[in-house]
This record gives C-alpha cells, structure tokens and sequence, in this order.
C-alpha cells in the first residue's frame, strides 16, 4: 500500500447514547455526585435542549446549553453537553472549549477525555490525545469508541503494539466495528515489519530470520529458493520447530513428492510432536488418491490437539490440482462414511471455506480461548514439556497458565510455541511480548511475534471483509496488503473481485496491474495498465508500469513517453523512474545523458545492475576510474544482498562479472 489507511470514527450512535445518560444526570440529579436540584429556569433551559435534540436540531440544543452554562457554569455534565450539540452542529472550535470547561471542573468525567482525546488526535497532539483517552478507557469500559479512538492514537504515535491492545477491546465490545478490525490489521502488521526490521538488524544470519524468509518465499510461489534455503538451516542450533516439514510443503509444491516423503518422515522420527509432519503426509496420501489414509492421519492429528486441526489444515488443500482438492472433500464430507466426528467435519468445513464464520463470533483470540476451555483436563499429571512432545499443543498452553506473568524464559519459549501450534496466536504474541521483556535481543521472541502478529492481522482483516462482503473498497485495501506481504496469487484474488463488483475501478486496476507484473504476468499487467490509463492517461503509477511492461519486450523508444509521465510520481518512487530512463538512454546510444539519470536513481540499486551499467557506460567512454568504481559499488551492493539472505535468480551477466577480476578496459 501506498499509504496507510484508517477509517473515519463514526460517533453519531455514541453521541445519541451519551446524550441520554447526561440528561437523565440533569433533569434527575443524584445528590450523591453533590449536585443541588435545578433551579426551574435552568431546568426549563435543559428541557428545551432536550426536545431540540430529539428534532435534530442541534444548533437550537446548542443555543440552550449556552443559556444553561450562564446559569450554572460549575456543573461539567452541562458543559459536556453544550459541547456534544456544538460538534453536531458543526463548531468543532466551541466544542473543544466546553469540554475543556468539563474537564476542568471534572477531570475524571467520560464525555470530555473521549471527545478531547479525539480532537487533539485530529490536530496531530498525538501525546495529550493519548492521555485523555486513557482516563476515557478507564472511566467507560463499555463504549468501543474510547479504546478504537485510543488505539488509533497510539497507532499514529507508532506504538502498534499499544494499538493492537486497545484495538482488540473495541472489537470485543462490537464486534461489528469494521473500522477497529481494519486498523487492528494494520496495525499489527507494522508491529511486523518493526520486529521483521529488527530482526534483519540483530539476527540477519540466524536460523529464525532464514526461517522467516523461506517461509516467505513459500508464499510467493518461489518454492525452488524456499527449499535451497530450509536445507542450509536444518543443521543450524537453536532453529524453529518443523523445519523439517516446511521443507517437506516446500518440496510438494515444486513437485518433488518422494523428497518431501523422506523429510515427513524424517521429522516424525525425529520430532514426532511436530503435527505439520503428520499433515504433510495426509497431503501426500490425497496427492495419491489414497484418501482413507489421509483422513486415519486427521483423526490420528485431531484426537491429539482440536486447536492444530482447526488452525493448520487448510494446507491440506494448498496447490491441490482441483480435481483431487473435489475428491478429497468429498470423501471426508460424505454422509455415508463416519470417518469424522461431527466437531472434525465442522473444523475441516471452515479451514476450507466450505462454511461461512458467524460475524459476532468473538475477537482475535476468544475462538482459540473457547476450545482451550473445551478441551477435556489431562488426568495423567503430566507437566508442560510432556505434553508438548505429545503434540498436544493446547494442553501444555493449558498446563502453563492463561497469563506469561511469573514464567521464565524457557516457558515463555514453550507457552509461545503451544500457543502458536493450537491456534491461539493472542496468547503467542503475549508470551513473546512477555520473553522480550525479560530477553531483550531475543530472536527466538522475534520470531514467534513476527508468526504470531502476522496471523492475526490476517484475521482482522479477514474479518473486516466479511462486515464488508460486496464492497469494492475492502476487496481493493485487502488486495493492497497482500501485495505488500508478497502474496501476490491473494492480491491479485481480492483485485478481480473488486473489479467483479465495480468494473473498472481505478485502484482495483492499478493494483491488478502492478501485482501481475512483479508476478511476472507481463500481457496480464499490460491489459490491466492499458485499460486504467483510458480513464487517467496521466497517471504517474499506471505510465510506469506500461514502462516497464515495453521495458520487459526491450521497445525501448515505447517505454520513454511512459516514463516521462511517471516522473510526476510519489518521491519515494522517482529513483526507480530516473534508473529506467537512464537504462532507455544508455540503449538509444545517449551515453551521457544516461550517466547523469542512473546517478539519480542509484539509490533505487538492490541488486547492483544499475552500478554494473554505469561501469558498462564509463568503459564505453574510456573512463576507466570511475567504471572501476562503480563495479566495487555493485559487488558491495550484492556482497550485502547476501549479508540478508536474501537468494533470487541473479542475471547471468552479472553473476559471471561479480566472481571476475576487476576489468576496466575498454570494451
């Protein structure tokens, strides 16, 4: 995404319900607040600001209180008051200074801290708008508008983690509240991108980032480079759970079954509580036809641990051609057979979308938290450690407490990996919060908070799609998140579906076009781009992809109108323009003029080819010093592409002249 997006608070319902509670206060006050009667002229005032606003009159509400507050201008319920009908009426400045009234006399009053907090957040006072919404979420605990508008706070002062907290609490309270579902995703995958950061920065070489990187990898279809990378971590101490198995899904999906057979079984051998083991070989066996033994390794899978089930088994079905995914499902869903138990059919049903979610089924977490208290006692007294090296993830999660509190570094470990393997990804990140507390260079903690974190903000989005199902809007924002996680197959999913709905949507175009051309689907993105630019023929991100695309076909003289288009462009994109110009004009024979655009946009390099062009260029014209130079550039560049881990299909050229002594001849 381009920019982050947070949704308007809508407060019109909390308004009216404020409105109520502090005129019922008025008209029938409780000589316990150590407020006097009304005396009949100000009660006449309160009751002609009641019957205005409940004509929606709200400027006439307005004029009242102020009458009311020359009368009695020490009670903060009237100031309160005067302050809800001026922000209705329209006058955010009149509002702001009652509420300040209020608080002065009352600072512990709810109505002033929440609409404070928000106006302050509004200016950008991020700090006072935190401090009054705090005292607002202490004084309300039933109103979702005080902690999603504190959340929203703490996201704007970049304390994701802070606003996932106050997030998930307003979603507790309604369910329904697209907006928190919304920012909750969000906000959590910046807490990702903050852990992923730090994780390139202190533990660029571990197993738990290479980890992370294959894993993504996996997901954006580059299964070849996943498996070359899992097989340089499994000899690596300490390293995450499963290794072995993910290797194994890795190995499926580039069609090497007999490799990923040998890893399954290598980690049930060796890991026989890794479940992902147990499913890998289901998976096999549907790959086979042999469905029966599929669902005896279910059933073996779900008598150890529901929560596993339940939150893993949707990659059973991941890149099953269609016909073998229809037979699977129809086998374990057919009536005749009783290979499952009814709860199993149910938790198979969802992880495959074969049945709708309730929408006020509980918030992130709860779901988890429900079939942990479902689950019967173990008996056996088994501690934590046992009944993890069972496999039986939701009972050591169980064993170990609801809270992290109190519990040492090797538990939190263990209660972070419970937690994870039976879908109580909440409880995870808590127990990596918790381990980072006491280990603050962690990686291990890193890692399970970057797993934990990304699940669910997926969840929370999922879930604001499903209070949106035929908005285009939700299909285009989750479209663009996805194509920032690289999971560009669901981008392009959420895209069509928005165009389905909304043909010819501009966003929905323009993200199709940029998702298929880093998904290397050149025709599909010149379609997508040709058909956006009918209706902005000058749009900066739409020239650059059509660029790109003639780039692709090497029409160079094409390509250029494009790119002069795209340099009205966001500044952060502008390097990137300037290096493809430079590239047309170095193969259109404008040397010098290529020289000078590859130097603007040298900081867009991540793999060193503009450097390796300009070297090309100074040799072309007997500059030998500077091409020398811009060669030790591109191997710096490429030495620290490597320093991250990061293994892609590198330009032949460029691999042949990065392992060659320096040439500096002119060609």
């Amino acid at each position: 995404m381009g920019g982050k997006v947070l949704l308007v608070i809508d407060l019109n319902k909390s308004i009216k319900l404020l409105l109520l509670v502090q005129l019922a206060l008025l008209v029938r006050p409780d000589n316990g607040f150590g407020q006097r009667p009304l005396d009949s002229s100000l009660e006449s005032y309160v009751a002609a600001a009641q019957k205005a606003q409940a004509a929606q009159d709200y400027i006439g509400a307005a004029k009242a209180y102020g009458q009311a507050v020359r009368i009695e201008p020490n009670m903060p319920e009237l100031w309160a008051n005067f302050g809800l009908m001026q922000r209705q009426a329209g006058n955010a400045s009149g509002a702001m200074v009652s509420f300040q009234h209020a608080n002065r006399i009352n600072p512990s009053l709810y109505v002033p801290n929440l609409f404070l907090g928000i106006d302050y957040l509004r200016d950008g006072k991020t700090a006072l708008a935190i401090t009054f919404l705090t005292k607002a979420v202490k004084t309300n605990k039933t109103d979702p508008q005080a902690p999603l508008a504190l959340g929203r706070a703490y996201f704007a002062a970049k304390k994701f983690s802070a606003a996932a907290q106050e997030l998930d609490r307003a979603v507790a309270l309604d369910p329904k509240l697209g907006s928190a579902w919304f920012t909750l995703g969000i906000a959590l995958l910046d807490q990702v991108e903050v852990d992923a950061r730090r994780m390139s920065a202190e533990g660029k070489q571990s197993p738990f980032a290479g980890a992370l990187y294959a894993e993504s990898l996996h997901k954006q279809g580059r299964f070849g480079e996943a498996v070359t990378l899992y097989k340089s971590l499994l000899e690596s101490r300490p390293q995450p759970p499963c290794l072995r198995s993910e290797l194994g899904f890795s190995l499926l999906r580039e069609h090497d079954e007999p490799a990923a057979d040998v890893e399954f079984a290598a980690e049930r051998s060796a890991h026989p509580e890794c479940g992902l083991a147990l499913l890998g070989q289901a998976r096999l066996a549907i790959d086979a036809g042999e469905n029966a033994r599929a669902a005896m390794l279910i059933n073996e899978l779900w008598n150890r641990d529901h929560g596993f089930v339940a939150s893993n088994a949707t990659i059973l079905l991941e890149g099953l051609p269609s016909e073998k995914a229809s037979a699977a499902t129809a086998f374990f869903f057919d009536p005749d057979n009783s290979l499952f138990a009814s709860d199993l059919r149910g938790a198979l049903s969802a992880a495959f979308n074969l049945s709708s979610q309730d929408s006020d089924s509980p918030a992130i977490g709860e779901d988890a938290k429900s079939r942990l208290a479902s689950e019967p006692v173990g008996a056996d007294g088994r501690n934590a450690e046992q009944l993890y090296t069972a496999g039986q993830f939701q009972q050591c999660a169980r064993r170990l407490g609801s809270s992290p509190t109190g519990l040492n570094a090797g538990k939190l470990q263990l209660l972070a990996a419970c937690s994870i393997f039976s879908g109580d990804n909440l409880r995870a990140a808590g127990a990596a919060s918790a381990l980072e507390s006491l280990q603050p260079h962690s990686l291990e903690a890193l890692y399970w908070s970057i797993e934990a974190n990304e699940r669910l903000a997926l969840n929370a989005l999922a879930r604001f799609q499903r209070l949106e199902p035929d908005s285009a809007r939700s299909h285009v924002l989750l479209g663009d998140i996805y194509h920032q996680l690289e999971r560009y197959d669901a981008a392009e999913a959420e895209y069509r579906d928005a165009l389905a709905l909304a043909p010819n949507n501009p966003a929905a175009l323009l993200g199709l076009a940029s998702t298929r051309l880093v998904n290397n689907n050149i025709e599909g993105a010149k379609d997508a781009a040709q058909l956006a630019l009918i209706r902005s023929p000058e749009d900066p991100e739409l020239n650059l992809i059509m660029a790109e695309v003639m780039l692709s076909h090497h029409d160079y003289p094409a390509a250029e109108p494009y790119l002069h288009k795209s340099l009205g462009a966001k500044p952060q994109m502008l390097p990137r323009v300037h290096a493809l110009i430079g590239k047309v004009y170095a193969e259109t024979g404008r040397t010098q003029e290529a020289i000078y655009q590859l130097k603007l946009g040298a900081s867009s390099d991540e793999d060193g080819s503009i450097q390796y062009l300009l070297s090309r260029l100074y040799r072309t014209l007997g500059d030998s010093k500077h091409a020398a130079e811009a060669l030790d550039r591109m191997k710096v560049i490429k030495q620290q592409r490597r320093d991250r881990g990061v293994k892609r299909v590198e330009d032949p050229e460029l691999s042949a002249i990065d392992s060659s002594p320096t040439d500096t001849s002119t060609p």
